[in-house]
């Protein structure tokens, strides 16, 4: 089971990854909320160790970011003791809330009770647009060409972009987290990007790139991919 420590404070980060590391857990970390973010899309972690004053980005930002696209539990360890910060992480998409300091064996214990309530990873679906089929667990794109599959190559982020539309299939995701996602914090404002590779997926999955069926824009808001009726 993959975890992402981030936390701002290297000698926690270095305890926490060898005791951890030691438990049998792969452990992934990040010194502040932006590499949590690039750490997070990297890895795929199963559950999530977050502190709340990191630099760059804050626990609450990377708490939204994470959400907009991961349901794996989020448990913040944190020296902020107040009600108000408890009740913003977990109103942000927290699952769980430990104060520093604390004993390794509350953290271990907080840990199980967070992954059985999540006894499975999160789904990887098989998605149909049209002559289209999508496959998250292959990885692959075929369209049906007379009676025959053919591959349709995508690009790593053309896959990036429309992962995250399959996985929040039907909802509305947001610009910003689609740049956050696949691009990093530092480029939540670059919607250029966000429109060519839109184009682009049209381009290899619509019957008409001009009048997309699937792969729809909320103007001034984001992306929805809309899936045929079954």
């Amino acid at each position: 089971m993959r975890i992402l420590i981030a936390d701002d404070d290297p000698q926690l980060l270095r305890a926490l990854r060898i005791t951890l590391s030691a438990t049998g857990y792969e452990v992934h970390t990040a010194a502040d909320g932006a590499e949590a973010i690039a750490a997070a899309i990297a890895h795929r972690p199963d559950v999530f160790l977050l502190d709340l004053g990191m630099p760059r980005l804050d626990g609450i930002e990377v708490i939204q970011g994470i959400r907009g696209w991961s349901q794996a539990p989020i448990l913040v360890v944190s020296g902020r003791a107040g009600a108000a910060e408890k009740v913003e992480a977990l109103d942000a998409g927290a699952d769980d809330y430990v104060t520093k300091p604390f004993s390794v064996e509350e953290l271990l214990a907080r840990i199980r009770a967070l992954t059985r309530r999540v006894p499975q990873a999160e789904a990887a679906p098989s998605v149909a647009l049209g002559e289209i089929t999508v496959d998250l667990a292959a990885r692959s794109v075929t369209r049906r060409d007379g009676g025959h599959p053919r591959q349709i190559r995508l690009t790593p982020t053309e896959w990036q972009v429309l992962e995250l539309l399959i996985r929040n299939a039907g909802k509305l995701v947001t610009r910003q987290n689609m740049l956050a996602s696949v691009w990093g914090t530092d480029h939540v404002e670059d919607t250029g990007y966000l429109r060519l590779y839109v184009s682009q997926l049209r381009k290899k999955l619509e019957p008409d790139p001009a009048n997309p069926r699937f792969l729809l824009t909320e103007p001034g808001m984001g992306y929805r991919l809309q899936l045929p009726p079954t």
